[in-house]
């Protein structure tokens, strides 16, 4: 199947595999916190996996991020992003953004 950029759904999964590397990159660049488990987690299973398996809880990244005032590079903020919201179902996209705006997160919102 394809998006609306007639992208297929395995193009754009490998997509956001990078995006996902990148806010691991960024964190340890700017927020200093080095996410091992996840950078492991994604080489292992990649970014719509590894997102699938962190999200049903607020993991200890999303904490710790948090705690650094850096919600930006969360992957909850990440995958509300427009871009990548088809890759997963409302109900996580809800517990993604509930999440954010419980912690105060001011967007952008898609």
């Amino acid at each position: 199947m394809a998006d609306r950029t007639g992208r297929s759904d395995d193009s754009l999964a490998k997509e956001f595999d990078t995006a996902m590397l990148s806010i691991y990159e960024r964190a340890l660049a700017e927020a200093r916190y080095p996410a091992v488990r996840f950078l492991q987690m994604l080489n292992e299973h990649g970014g719509v996996e590894t997102a699938n398996r962190l999200l049903p809880s607020m993991s200890q990244g999303f904490e710790e991020l948090w705690n650094r005032k850096r919600l930006d590079l969360t992957m909850e903020a990440l995958i509300i992003r427009s871009q990548w919201r088809s890759l997963f179902t409302p109900e996580q996209l809800k517990i993604a953004e509930d999440r954010l705006r419980d912690c105060g997160y001011a967007g952008p919102w898609s």
